[in-house]
Formats: C-alpha cells, sequence, structure tokens
C-alpha cells in the first residue's frame, strides 16, 4: 500500500521522545506536515533537527507547549495551524501499589491522559468536520482493557481515553472525520526500560531484563517480546490515511496479541 499525506497537517502531542516521536516521524516521511510537541522549545527544535538530519524532506513545524492547560494548548495550536490529523499521544504511567494513589495522583492521571485529549479534539474537530475530513486519532493502550494491578490509575485513565474516543466519533459521524483509538501492547521505549528495572532486577542486562518482565508481568503476549515504537507508528498513519475511511469509532489492537480476546 503505498500512503500519501501531502497536504495534511498532523499535530502528535507528546512527539519529541517514544513512541509519539516514531509516529511523527512516519506521518511526515508520508508526506504530511507534522507539528513536534513538547514542553520544552529547546528539546522540541533539538529534536526536528535530529528529525530532519535522518530526512531532509520531511516539513515538521515546531509546536512547544504544555496542552495539559488550555494557555499551553492555545499556544500549541496557534502555532500548528489548521489540523487535519490530530494524534493524542501524550501519556503518563507509573506503578504504584492500589491502595497508595492518592487523590491528587488520580485526578493528575485523568487530566494528562484523558483531559488533555478531550481539550485537542473540542478545539479541532469543528475545523476537521468544517472541511469534510480528518482524523482523530488517541493512543490508548492494553491496559484499558487488561488493568494491570501496579497501575490500576493508568489503566483507568486509558479506558476513558476509549470511551472518548468512541464518543466523539458519534459526534463526527458522517462528516467524512474518523475517529479511533489504538490501543498500544507493552512497547520498548526509555520510559518503559525504565519501568521494566523497577519491577525485575537491575542487574539483569536488557535482553534478559526484557524476556523476564513479560514472563512475569505480561504473560499473556502471543509477540513476547516488547513491541518496538515504529510497529505502533505503522497502525497510526494508515488510520490517518485514506485508506482507513471506513474505520471509526474503534480501538485498534496493536497489542502483540496481549489481550486475550477475538472481539476488539
Amino acid at each position: 500500500m503505498r500512503i500519501d499525506l501531502t497536504g495534511r497537517t498532523a499535530l502528535v502531542t507528546g512527539s519529541t521522545q517514544g513512541i509519539g516521536r516514531a509516529i511523527a516521524a512516519a506521518l511526515a516521511d508520508a508526506g504530511a506536515r507534522v507539528a513536534i510537541n513538547g514542553r520544552r522549545p529547546d528539546t522540541v527544535a533539538s529534536v526536528i533537527s535530529e528529525m530532519q538530519a535522518q530526512n531532509p524532506d520531511r516539513d515538521l513545524v515546531a509546536a512547544a507547549g504544555d496542552v495539559t492547560d488550555q494557555g499551553g494548548a492555545d499556544a500549541v495550536l496557534a502555532a500548528t495551524g489548521d489540523v487535519d490529523i490530530l494524534v493524542n499521544n501524550l501519556g503518563i504511567f507509573g506503578a504504584t501499589p492500589a491502595l497508595e494513589i492518592t487523590d491528587d495522583v488520580w485526578r493528575r492521571y485523568f487530566d494528562v491522559n484523558v483531559l488533555a485529549a478531550v481539550r485537542l479534539i473540542r478545539a479541532t474537530l469543528p475545523g476537521m468536520t468544517a472541511r469534510g475530513w480528518g482524523r482523530v486519532l488517541d493512543i490508548a493502550s492494553d491496559s484499558a482493557v487488561v488493568i494491570p494491578a501496579e497501575m490500576i490509575h493508568y489503566g483507568m485513565s486509558k479506558t476513558a481515553l476509549l470511551a472518548v474516543s468512541r464518543g466523539f466519533a458519534k459526534e463526527a459521524a458522517g462528516t467524512g472525520v474518523t475517529v479511533n483509538s489504538v490501543l498500544a501492547g507493552p512497547t520498548h521505549t526509555g520510559g518503559v526500560e525504565d519501568f521494566v528495572y523497577e519491577l525485575v532486577d537491575p542487574k539483569l542486562p536488557w535482553d534478559e531484563a526484557q524476556r523476564e518482565f513479560m514472563r512475569l508481568h505480561r504473560p499473556q503476549s502471543l509477540l513476547q517480546r516488547l513491541i518496538e515504537p515504529e510497529e505502533i507508528a505503522n497502525m497510526v498513519v494508515y488510520l490517518a490515511s485514506p485508506l482507513a475511511s471506513a474505520t471509526t469509532g474503534a480501538a485498534v489492537r496493536v497489542d502483540g496479541g496481549y489481550i486475550d480476546s477475538i472481539v476488539p
């Protein structure tokens, strides 16, 4: 399949590292103009320089700002311009015993992982529907369905994100705009490496630590390894393309078979 996103502008939140950076790179390689987002302007500028050094044809724009508050979101949208493809990738995670999760932590996870996405959808969906084309993609997680005992606050936020995606898909019904969520499985990023070493022997070499983590904490995985960020990005690019015009209101899995269900 040849995917051509030339003429489309994409905003990928939290795109200076990890899954977000891989998604931004893949969208740019497909021809989209991509806004790179992070809280610090210097970090955003550095990442853009690195990404353009890898492929000078990438059309990238700096969109620094904290989308977890209204002022930051407004600044990001002003730097981006009209958004055709919105990828709500920003998220936080971490292990905390269930009975030790405070009210403030519950609120923070909801604010960052759910409300930031809602804020940006609310701001960009009207323009997409007026133009008759658009894509909203919320990066969820297998944890939305298989709630992890060590971070139920994170699982809660990703479950809520599935509801947000489905609800806004109904709002966009019949407009040419699709809204979907992507259920990403356990993925290999720098942050996940730190998380893995919180749960297994930190003295283990990475390959052994990864296998031990999957054996002890993610035994349902049929892939039996962590997913690479580029594998998530491949699905996002497809869903962002005209080829996925009949897919909306869906929770699409890129989970390595982790979720033990035959129904998406």
